[in-house]
């Protein structure tokens, strides 16, 4: 028992690490000519992903990102049907979103917010999962066994939560693949692994 909660704390450590990370970086979003857009990032990684998706979650461009360090693109949107758009910054443990409208050959950029992925792990024949929540979303887990479907749970939040934990214990007997699809915000998040 000791053990899972230290991995807890653990999980819940980097968690913190990575919100103060990225309150520490800047980001500014500035609009050129009306419908060209300069986006940068401070601070981002090998490995992050910038997309641009419409209203219904097509995506429209992506890139992954191939330095560490400051990351400053200039955008033409001039293409853009009117309607509403988001860009998103996909980090280790987080996903920055920025709501942007375009009208009357302009863009405007609404509000931003931070969606935190779920932190997924596997031990010995233990699944914890971990996640920073704000809202009242619910989480779906669903466990497969050699894509099987073994366990669905909906966990809801109470008011005074903003880390939700859980703990599955799996089957010593069962060896092999597994995989754990956890569903949050109109999201979902894969984990493989082998016990």
């Amino acid at each position: 028992m000791k053990t899972i909660i230290k991995k807890y704390l653990v999980a819940i450590i980097m968690l913190v690490t990575s919100i103060n990370y990225a309150n520490e970086k800047a980001t500014s979003i500035n609009t050129i000519d009306g419908k060209k857009v300069r986006v940068e990032f401070k601070a981002v990684k090998k490995g992050h992903t910038l997309s641009i998706k419409n209203e219904d979650g097509t995506l429209i461009y992506s890139k992954e990102l191939k330095n560490s360090g400051n990351f400053s693109q200039i955008f033409d949107l001039s293409k853009l049907e009117e309607g509403n758009y988001t860009t998103e910054l996909e980090k280790d443990y987080e996903i920055t979103v920025k709501y942007f409208a375009v009208l009357d050959n302009k863009i405007s950029f609404n509000k931003e917010e931070t969606i935190f992925k779920p932190v997924i792990r596997a031990e010995n024949n233990l699944v914890l999962i971990s996640k920073i929540t704000f809202n009242k979303e619910p989480l779906k887990v669903s466990l497969y066994y050699k894509d099987e479907l073994i366990l669905s749970e909906t966990i809801t939040r109470t008011a005074s939560e903003t880390i939700l934990n859980k703990v599955y214990r799996v089957s010593k007997e069962k060896k092999g693949d597994y995989k754990v699809i956890v569903s949050s915000n109109d999201r979902s998040y894969l984990k493989n692994f082998s016990l």
